[in-house]
């Protein structure tokens, strides 16, 4: 697997908020062919390292019942210094969701809500560097905010993140903004304020890799997934959307 480049402002890290973690596992076990590690307890809360053929491509933590969060999968972008980026991201009209804190011998982690109310973490790189593989079966690919401000949110990530970002489409059905232009593009910003159903906010989604996108429906409605959105084909690849057993939404992509 190729180990991808990451600098700062990319994606560099997922992890899902898991309310049953044992049935997640088992789930992304059938579906991508996952094994995991269990962090220390004392140190780091008994967080769970996924691995896709050895190599490290997220996380998973136990979802108590009193956080009142659903399931779902977080995006951590990579940066430099996390408590400029905490300041910058109030200076820009965001907001510190969880303060900057470190992970012993890791590295350091926030968590914040930007312009448009979605969340995004934030990972200052220490012993662990994000995920060490993508884009081949199993591993995460393409990171996209579904935003109901699009103008000021992709201003939010330039400002915030440093992002120099392109316009991929700027028509009244289909804007879209990515990180990087071309093949060369880490992830995307889409105007989602036409279609997101009312009380779902903005929110980053995630793109699996996988052989096949039919099958890996079939495996998932299997285990108790739901289909969101069918499998269709597209520039990109046949893409479907699904949720995981306990609701998380997430992607997959036969490239």
């Amino acid at each position: 697997m190729p180990k991808p480049t990451i600098a700062p402002g990319d994606p560099c890290w997922i992890d899902l908020m898991a309310s049953a973690p044992e049935r997640s596992r088992e789930f992304y076990t059938r579906l991508f062919g996952w094994t995991y590690e269990e962090g220390d307890q004392e140190k780091y809360g008994g967080y769970v390292t996924a691995f896709a053929n050895g190599m490290p491509v997220a996380g998973m933590m136990k979802n108590s019942d009193e956080s009142g969060y659903p399931d779902v999968w977080t995006t951590y972008l990579r940066v430099e210094d996390i408590n400029a980026t905490a300041e910058a991201t109030v200076a820009a009209g965001g907001q510190v969701l969880m303060p900057p804190m470190e992970v012993p011998e890791q590295g350091h982690m926030a968590m914040f809500g930007d312009t448009g109310g979605a969340a995004v973490g934030a990972w200052q790189f220490g012993g662990h560097t994000g995920f060490q593989a993508v884009g081949e079966p199993g591993t995460p690919y393409w990171h996209e905010l579904h935003t109901r401000e699009y103008a000021a949110s992709v201003k939010f990530y330039q400002d915030v993140f440093g992002w120099e970002t392109d316009v991929m489409s700027d028509t009244e059905d289909f804007r879209y903004t990515t990180l990087g232009s071309g093949e060369s593009s880490r992830a995307g910003i889409m105007d989602a304020s036409h279609y997101l159903p009312e009380g779902v906010p903005s929110n980053w989604q995630v793109y699996f890799a996988i052989e096949n996108t039919d099958a890996g429906v079939d495996i998932a409605t299997s285990l108790g997934g739901q289909v969101i959105h069918p499998a269709e084909d597209t520039p990109f690849g046949r893409i479907a959307a699904l949720t995981d057993p306990t609701g998380a939404l997430f992607r997959i992509a036969q490239r």
